[in-house]
């Protein structure tokens, strides 16, 4: 690879604003730029859903000539980031780290990605190396729920095997599998009345909904499931008796029986306190990405560790709490991996990305291309 090239195309991409819901700009740019390469290059049209500021974008690379049975991969990044994410300053420091000035997060989330995938084109170009076909969708909207990724077209997903490249860690580890999510609305009606002169009248709902949740299991319920509450949403003046709250919670398991569980645990803990105290609940539940999970014996795992081994690092297999864009592709039917790329305290304001880390991400979506060929011609020899 190009070690100036990728420091230039990392930098460049950080200093184009693209907080969520704002990805117009870097969209236009990450057009460009994969055109220049040689992708077929299509936005699809989800912003009108979405409310973002750009589509999900898909490059596809068509298999050199005698390669077309390789197996067909999907990379995957997402070209949003979180705030603070405007006027980014970035810098290579001497101990190897690019850090921003400080006042903003730094956007290895998931520029690094980007950057990668951008300069592996490079190298499969210059070089003339075989390949596949390969195909790259870069969602919009990952880190406000996933929303780009949801809303895509499962039918305009062509591929075999699918890699994300946005998990924390070094370079090696292989996110294998992720939870399902859950995402909880209840609402507590109690029933108003004056906080000075009658409040024996009154059903608080603060108090119900809090007396609830003190029965619920929540944080780690085992070493495949936990609950969350968000926050609540209710009340007004300190003189009247609150008649109305609104609770937002969450429920993730890499179990979809344990999931379940969970939520009736959760729902029942609500109404039976609401019930007990002559107030009534609501309680809604809805299951916003699906769970993931595989094994060594799988291929598209196969194909990942072989990769890794072939840059040099040793493949961890890792069960991840959180979700990505990789929960979707799976529900879709493409088989996904969540891939580390070594970023560090992402989120904020002291975020900081090995530039070594950069470079073995780089070297790991090429050994996964090189892996995909090789299986092609061993099948041929076969």
């Amino acid at each position: 690879m190009n070690r100036e090239r990728l420091l230039d195309t990392f930098c460049e991409l950080v200093q184009i604003d693209s907080e969520t819901g704002e990805e117009r700009e870097i969209c236009d740019r990450l057009k460009e730029k994969f055109a220049a390469l040689g992708c077929d290059v299509y936005e699809d049209d989800t912003m009108q859903t979405t409310g973002h500021g750009a589509g999900n974008l898909f490059a596809t690379l068509p298999a050199v000539a005698g390669f077309e049975t390789a197996p067909r991969l999907l990379f995957t990044c997402h070209m949003d980031t979180v705030k603070p994410g405007k006027n980014i300053k970035p810098r290579l420091d001497e101990d190897g780290y690019l850090r921003s000035d400080g006042t903003t997060i730094l956007a290895s989330d998931d520029k690094a990605g980007l950057t990668a995938l951008l300069e592996a084109l490079q190298v499969l170009r210059e070089q003339k190396r075989a390949h596949g076909a390969l195909q790259l969708v870069i969602t919009v909207g990952e880190e406000s729920g996933l929303i780009g990724a949801k809303a895509i077209d499962p039918s305009l997903l062509q591929a075999d095997y699918g890699y994300a490249f946005d998990a924390n860690g070094p370079v090696g580890e292989i996110i294998v599998a992720g939870p399902a999510q859950a995402k909880i609305h209840a609402v507590v009606h109690g029933k108003a009345a004056h906080a000075g002169v009658n409040p024996e009248d009154g059903i608080s709902a603060i108090q119900v909904a809090a007396r609830a949740i003190g029965k619920m299991p929540l944080g780690r319920i085992d070493a495949e499931t936990t609950a969350n509450i968000g926050k609540f949403v209710g009340g007004g003046e300190t003189n009247i008796v609150c008649d109305r709250l609104a609770l937002f919670a969450e429920a993730r398991s890499h179990s979809p029986q344990k999931l379940e569980r969970q939520l009736e645990s959760m729902e029942r803990a609500l109404r039976e306190t609401a019930a007990q105290h002559g107030a009534n609940c609501e309680f809604e539940a809805e299951i916003v990405y699906p769970g993931f999970q595989f094994d060594e014996q799988d291929a598209v795992v196969q194909l990942a560790t072989s990769a890794v081994e072939r840059i040099g690092r040793n493949a961890q297999w890792v069960k991840s709490g959180g979700g990505s864009d990789a929960n979707i592709f799976n529900g879709h039917g493409v088989p996904t991996l969540n891939l580390a790329i070594g970023y560090e305290q992402i989120h904020t304001t002291s975020e900081q990305m090995p530039f070594a880390e950069l470079m073995k991400t780089t070297e790991l979506v090429l050994a996964i291309v090189e892996e995909a060929t090789n299986r092609c011609i061993e099948t041929r020899n076969n």
